[in-house]
């Protein structure tokens, strides 16, 4: 999965809270009572044809108690700044301003790495300038991790191992990021989805899982056992049978990609560590056999219990 998939089901799944952290100088805490309406795909892709930015999210604020005019943000994501078009941004707003027939958009740019190469447009001539254009810059790296360690936000708490911090503090900052997942989100399906993108973007190694595991047993713990239960939940209501079905119409590939990710996730929060050997055992199983592996994930003493040779 890119970035920029993370990122847009991060925004898709967490709106409000999106809003208020990626653009806390137009939205901050100014959303209360707003409903936040992501605007469909298919709408977009039809109006705008070959326009249409499918990575982007417009995401559509209103008050239905007109205490305010309703706002468009349009949010993008970039893994490399290097990429980033201030043209192409300004031309999509334009696009989206003229199809909801609106000039309160505000353009939100979220910058994974690095600082953005360039923050405002400006076209004219000699006498005067005819377009000025500039967006909100969020560059997670600039950002200090101490200050959001304990925040209520949850996509600040996701964020957590993309900002900032001195390398002695990285386990703690992850730490940090696993506690606000466990205390904000009730959803068992997006805390395991949510597991998945902390890990990615955290990229320990395995001395640093093991030192993890060591460090800060109780986040493990807790993590481990909720894995556990939520994957015993999952195969008690027919998961099998769902995933069987799901194979039927076709989609093999995807559903073969997502078990991996969840049963590489269920291996670390368990045993700490996954060999090279392990994940390359895994990402070449195909559905059904990473299915009976990961029924095996309850009892298994050990890793090599679950995909051994006789699996």
């Amino acid at each position: 999965m890119s970035h920029d998939q993370n990122f847009k089901n991060l925004i898709l799944d967490y709106p409000h809270q999106a809003l208020t952290f990626f653009a806390a100088e137009e939205a901050g805490r100014r959303l209360g009572g707003a409903e936040v309406i992501p605007v469909r795909q298919e709408q977009l892709k039809d109006r705008l044809g070959d326009r249409f930015r499918e990575l982007d999210v417009p995401l559509l604020v209103q008050w239905p108690d007109g205490r305010r005019a309703a706002l468009l943000f349009v949010v993008e994501e970039e893994s490399d700044p290097k990429r980033f078009s201030i043209h192409r941004l300004a031309h999509y707003c334009l696009d989206l301003g003229e199809l909801f027939e609106t000039d309160r958009v505000v353009p939100v740019v979220i910058f994974l790495r690095g600082t953005a190469p360039r923050y405002r447009l400006a076209l004219g001539g000699d006498r005067s300038t005819y377009l000025s254009f500039h967006y909100l810059a969020c560059e997670l790296g600039t950002l200090d991790s101490e200050d959001y360690l304990e925040s209520d936000n949850i996509v600040a708490r996701l964020n957590l191992p993309s900002m900032r911090y001195v390398p002695a503090r990285k386990l703690a900052v992850y730490a940090a990021a696993i506690r606000g997942l466990v205390e904000l989100e009730q959803d068992p399906e997006k805390k395991l989805k949510y597991i998945d993108f902390i890990d990615i973007y955290a990229d320990l190694d395995d001395d640093e899982r093991a030192r993890y595991q060591r460090e800060y047993p109780q986040e493990a713990a807790t993590m481990g056992t909720f894995s556990e239960r939520f994957l015993q939940q999952g195969l008690e209501r027919g998961l099998e049978q769902g995933l069987e079905q799901g194979l039927a119409q076709g989609e093999h590939i995807g559903m073969r990609k997502g078990e991996a990710r969840v049963l590489l996730s269920l291996l670390r929060l368990k045993f700490g560590t996954v060999s090279e050997a392990v994940e390359a055992r895994i990402d070449q199983a195909d559905a059904d056999t990473l299915l009976h592996w990961s029924g095996r994930v309850l009892s298994a003493g050990s890793i090599e219990d679950i995909v051994g040779d006789d699996g």
